[in-house]
This record gives structure tokens, C-alpha cells and sequence, in this order.
């Protein structure tokens, strides 16, 4: 039922969750359009790994100002189709500014945030997806961008609390959180087909869910 579908989606998590494997699969269910952060375009994100506290003010600026044209491009878009979806919410930005900037930086950052964030649409549903850091690094491993393999373990863990905690106080939309540390939402259509059934549901409030392999939903956590 593509009218029961949330108009606005969008999916969240640390890096190496899946959100943007699961953001493309759920444009293509719904046939929507679909708006993908392109962290591969930003020239100093392997200098960030590679020196964190050098490159990490041009890195941040470089993905807000990405974030800000992209979501400016979507207000002006057709709103009217029937679902957009999104693997990040610019909400988020600050939670990497905080992590990776000093003091002096971050209130630098504050004040461009303030003068570019425009008003965009708020989500109908967001998806936070969850999975342990040792998940984490295995996914990253497989997919093999190189830069990333200089992400530590120390930044991944400081990086999922950092979401954990934000998802805590996020209360803007219906959010659903799904433990994704055993499914396999890029290659298993059963796995995918779970899920699927319940953005469909259009979940309301906060929800958590996990997600089995081989087709079966556990009970909420």
C-alpha cells in the first residue's frame, strides 16, 4: 500500500550501519526520489583520518554546506510525490561537529549553521538504525573505501554513543529504532521485506524492534 507509506523517510546511523544501502532500497520500493549524502566528493575527509585534528573544521564545513544545498534543492522539488527519502538528517551535522571540533571551532561552526540550516521539511518517520561497533568495523572492512579503513575503533564508539544519546532527546518525528546487527538489509529480501512491512505500517511515537534473520520479527526491546 504505497498510500499508507510515510511521505518523508529518513535513515540514520553511525557509520557502516547500512543507511544508505537501506535508504536506496526503500526509494526503489516506493519509487520515490531519493537524496544521498556523497561523503566521497569531500576532499578532506581522508585527511581527516589521517589527521583528525588538522582537517576536521574544513571537513565538517565541507559536508554542511553539501547537506544545506541538497536539502535547499529539495524544498524546491515537487513535495507532492508520493515518498522522499533521505540517508541523513542535517539535525545530526552538529552531533560530528561536537565530536571532532574544539571550542573556538565549534562556535565558528555555530554561526554558519545558524546563517545557512534552511527550514526543511520535518521527517514523517526516521529510521536509527543500531548495530555494535565490532559489526561496525566488519561492514566498513567489507566494503572497502580506502580512506576508511583509518577509522579507529576509539572514533566508532565515541561516534555510536554520540548517536545513541542524540536519539535519546529526538523527538521531532515518529522514530524507529532497529537493531540491525544480524540482518542483512543489502542482500537478504526477507531481512529487507521486515522492515519494509513496517515503515509501511507508518509507526507512530518511538518504536524499537528487533529484526531477525531467516524472516522472523522478535519482540520489541
Amino acid at each position: 500500500m504505497l498510500d499508507a507509506a510515510p511521505r518523508f523517510i529518513a535513515v540514520e546511523g553511525p557509520i557502516g550501519v547500512g543507511k544508505t544501502t537501506l535508504a536506496r532500497r526503500l526509494a526503489q520500493s516506493f519509487g520515490s526520489d531519493l537524496m544521498l549524502e556523497t561523503p566521497d566528493d569531500n576532499p578532506f575527509l581522508k585527511q581527516f583520518y589521517e589527521n583528525p585534528r588538522a582537517a576536521a573544521l574544513p571537513t565538517q564545513l565541507f559536508f554542511l554546506f553539501q547537506r544545506v544545498r541538497q536539502l535547499n534543492a529539495m524544498r524546491q522539488s515537487d513535495l507532492f510525490r508520493p515518498v522522499q527519502v533521505t540517508d541523513y538528517l542535517l539535525e545530526k551535522d552538529r552531533l560530528f561537529a561536537e565530536l571532532t571540533l574544539t571550542a573556538d571551532e565549534l562556535r565558528l561552526y555555530d554561526q554558519v549553521y545558524a546563517s545557512l540550516a534552511p527550514q526543511t521539511p520535518v521527517p514523517d518517520l526516521v529510521i536509527y538504525l543500531q548495530a555494535p561497533v565490532p559489526v561496525l568495523l566488519e561492514r566498513i572492512a567489507r566494503r572497502g573505501k580506502s580512506y576508511e579503513r583509518l577509522i579507529t575503533e576509539d572514533y566508532l564508539r565515541r561516534l555510536a554513543n554520540a548517536y545513541v544519546e542524540f536519539f535519546h532527546r529526538y523527538t521531532a518525528a515518529p522514530l524507529l529504532i532497529v537493531n540491525a546487527a544480524e540482518i542483512d538489509l543489502a542482500d537478504s529480501d526477507a531481512d529487507y521485506r521486515q522492515l519494509l512491512d513496517r515503515v509501511r505500517n507508518r509507526p507512530a511515537g518511538r518504536q524499537y524492534v528487533n529484526l531477525a534473520a531467516a524472516g522472523t520479527i522478535r519482540a520489541p526491546l
